[in-house]
């Protein structure tokens, strides 16, 4: 296997600044920017202050605390913006759905969002605490493919919700274990991609551009792809089978570094989601309302929940109307979920959602550049893989309710409803925290005259 050049490594000053102190600053600052949003929604809707707020504010705050202490001695060298990131932006999530629950007291989601945050957080420092070395999930690469495609199929056994078989229900509770999968699968993508890289960069048959590899070294991993994509076309979740397409293609493009990749990804994407179209109904529907999103109005049905969602966003103009003031509820069942960034356009108006979406775009950032500082293989394509999860997920959610392409269901990560969503990312965190640990981790000194073993070198003895 053929080790990255000197040049690609992340510069030794970048490696040595352990900067916990930076984190801990900015987990105090993501705690009170949520503790001021809360009470904000308590004055707007209330004209006083939460009661609870303190105690609110204490909570997040320990939680917070606690995590910051875990990854200050088991990863001293994490970089120091991801913690915060994830802080802040479940913390807004959390603040959003408590103001809509006020619209809605029947139905409350943010008791039940609190218990699953909490329990991401618990899983996140379990990660943490027990993965010491992220090159150890390299040996499980067949157990974790398995695993994502058992998971997969578990949610045909259960009835339907909103016509898809996707969810695990129980005790008022649903989990939906394709998030989990996409984890699973990006670590399986990862081993392959590393262990055959060479292979699928080198000879082949050529298609034009594109230099294909042997059908012996792509079929294994094209037929799982297949195989997960089609067990959600049947459970008819399109939003994750198109997330699964996408972390495939980037992956296959970041281990073989040919663009070609992308072209291709980019026809099939379009061909298989022009062919869902024609003969999904309920996708049809969705392709329908985002060529004519006031085609409703136009037939006195009134507005669809996106043009009620592209209203939103114009209500919310520079500025916003300020948390709490909003008529985002006008949208209906989805204004938790796949529609809360309406409510964020519109109570925090573009200058919030811009910080919104640069939280979102640092946090990719720092995943991306946490692999480009690795020479190893493996841990490039995964964090490649996990940063691309987050960066896709972000995409085709704010694309949907912005009206730039057709709706999917799914959930934006931290700052949606959905249990299974948020305990998901905070794995995620964690595996990028314990990544950019290894990547910013100083090489060990040897003696003068000594030539030490490369990181690459102890990456491929470990894999």
């Amino acid at each position: 296997m053929t080790a990255p050049s000197a040049a690609d490594a992340c510069p030794p000053e970048l490696r040595l600044p352990k900067r916990r102190g930076v984190e801990l600053f900015l987990l105090a600052g993501a705690v009170l920017v949520v503790v001021i949003g809360y009470v904000d929604v308590g004055l707007a809707r209330h004209g006083t202050v939460p009661p609870d707020a303190a105690r609110y504010g204490a909570g997040l705050g320990l939680l917070a605390l606690l995590t910051h202490l875990v990854v200050r001695f088991r990863a001293p060298y994490a970089d120091p913006l991801l913690l915060p990131i994830a802080v802040l932006l479940n913390g807004l999530g959390l603040v959003l759905i408590y103001r809509l629950d006020l619209g809605t007291p029947a139905n409350r989601a943010a008791p039940a969002q609190l218990v699953w945050s909490t329990l991401g957080v618990v899983l996140f420092l379990l990660v943490v605490l027990v993965l010491r070395d992220h090159r150890v999930l390299q040996r499980y690469a067949y157990v974790s493919m398995a695993a994502a495609l058992a998971l997969m199929l578990v949610p045909i056994l259960f009835p339907p919700v909103n016509g898809a078989k996707i969810w695990i229900r129980a005790d008022g509770y649903s989990f939906q274990p394709a998030e989990l999968a996409k984890i699973l699968l990006a670590v399986f993508f990862a081993a392959y991609l590393a262990a055959n890289r060479d292979a699928l960069a080198g000879t082949g048959r050529r298609i034009w551009w594109l230099q294909l590899p042997t059908g012996r070294v792509l079929g294994p991993i094209v037929m799982i792809w297949l195989l997960s994509v089609g067990v959600l076309i049947l459970e008819r979740d399109l939003g994750t089978s198109l997330l699964f397409f996408g972390i495939f293609v980037i992956m296959l493009y970041v281990a073989t570094g040919r663009t070609g990749w992308i072209a291709v990804g980019l026809l099939l994407a379009s061909a298989g989601a022009a062919a869902v179209a024609l003969f999904e109904p309920h996708v049809h529907a969705r392709v329908t309302d985002w060529l004519d999103p006031y085609a409703t109005i136009d037939a006195g049905l009134g507005p669809s929940q996106l043009a009620q969602s592209l209203f939103a966003f114009a209500a919310g103009g520079t500025l916003g109307s300020g948390l709490g003031l909003g008529h985002s509820l006008l949208i209906g069942f989805a204004a938790k979920s796949d529609f809360i960034l309406a409510t964020a356009g519109e109570e925090l108006g573009l200058s919030g959602l811009t910080a919104i979406f640069l939280l979102y775009a640092l946090l990719v950032a720092r995943g991306y550049r946490a692999g480009l500082c690795l020479q190893g293989p493996f841990g490039r394509l995964l964090a490649s893989g996990l940063a691309s999860i987050l960066a896709l997920q972000v995409f085709v959610i704010a694309g949907g309710v912005m009206g730039l392409i057709p709706l999917t269901g799914m959930a934006m990560p931290f700052l949606a409803q959905g249990g299974s969503s948020v305990v998901t990312n905070w794995i995620i965190v964690a595996l990028l925290i314990r990544i950019s640990d290894s990547a910013r981790r100083p090489l060990p000194s040897v003696e003068p005259g000594v030539i030490a073993r490369s990181r690459p070198a102890l990456e491929e003895t470990a894999s």
